[in-house]
């Protein structure tokens, strides 16, 4: 998930609360498919049509954003629930799928409709984000299909692909652009950053590559945690060789989200780490320029 320069709007009371795992905690998650009985309720779409899943899913909020989640102002849905466990996150009221309404597709698709006139003059689209979004492959899809062919909408996916393999092939037909977080080169700092491997975001990366899917590739640069030069560059010449990386952000790491650390009883431990200075984060995107990436 990115950072919003607006305030997101909570689910109204959309059902019962969905229980899962809190950060950190390895179970119920796998990095591997999804899989698990039909339904007589399954959606209709190539996506949920793949693992025969009903149309709905645990959301924490919409809203509208520009600039920060995909080209031009975008719808922006955020699906709760999140299998990694970042020390920056400035959005941990998403990390549990029980901090989340059960919503139908119908509903989020009904409030995105409202935007859709504005949306499109203003050269935007809708984006699904979390969380992790992949956590919940089927409802993502779901959404990912109806805002491209039933509202019109460019479409993007902000995932740290993590759960990449849950993605089908179906899914990623209706996703115009991947926002992909890469954390980390250095795989000790990655598994310190999130709590997980780095393999699985990487196979991901290359699946898209092989697809000729977009990329925007998103980089948090944390001082004396991800900025060593050769961790930066480890990323740009990763990024560089897929040859889908159409723009990479460089992202300076902040402590806006700390307060909503606090308000979880959950300790922040990068409370003394500084944001990078604007020499650092010129001498990253050098890094990525060098390599012929676009970064911003």
């Amino acid at each position: 998930m990115t950072v919003l320069f607006g305030t997101s709007i909570p689910v109204g009371q959309a059902g019962a609360a969905v229980v899962g795992p809190g950060p950190g905690s390895s179970a119920g998650f796998s990095a591997g498919p999804a899989a698990g009985p039909a339904s007589a309720g399954a959606a209709r779409t190539p996506a949920a049509a793949a693992t025969q899943r009903p149309s709905e899913g645990s959301v924490h909020s919409w809203d509208l954003s520009t600039g920060v989640d995909g080209p031009g102002t975008r719808f922006v849905t955020f699906l709760a629930g999140c299998p990694l466990a970042c020390l920056y996150c400035h959005n941990p009221d998403t990390l549990r799928m029980r901090g989340g309404r059960r919503t139908s597709a119908d509903d989020v698709i009904a409030e995105a409709r409202k935007y859709t006139r504005f949306i499109s003059a203003a050269g935007g689209g809708a984006t699904v984000s979390g969380g992790e979004p992949l956590l919940q492959p089927v409802f993502a899809g779901e959404l990912l299909h109806r805002m491209k062919n039933d509202l019109g909408l460019h479409t993007a996916l902000d995932t740290s692909g993590f759960l990449g393999a849950r993605a089908t092939d179906a899914l990623l037909r209706d996703v115009d652009l991947v926002l992909l977080d890469v954390k980390s080169w250095d795989r000790e700092t990655y598994v310190k950053v999130t709590g997980r491997p780095l393999e699985t975001t990487l196979d991901f990366a290359r699946r898209l590559a092989d697809l000729g899917k977009e990329v925007h590739l998103r980089f948090v640069l944390v001082p004396g945690l991800t900025d060593a030069r050769e961790n930066v560059e480890g990323v740009a010449a990763f990024a560089a060789g897929l040859g889908n990386v159409s723009r990479v952000d460089v992202l300076p790491f902040h402590k806006l989200g700390e307060s909503k650390w606090e308000a979880l009883d959950m300790p922040f431990t990068l409370h003394d780490t500084p944001s990078p200075t604007a020499e650092q984060v010129a001498a990253a995107k050098a890094v990525f320029a060098a390599r012929g990436l676009a970064a911003v």
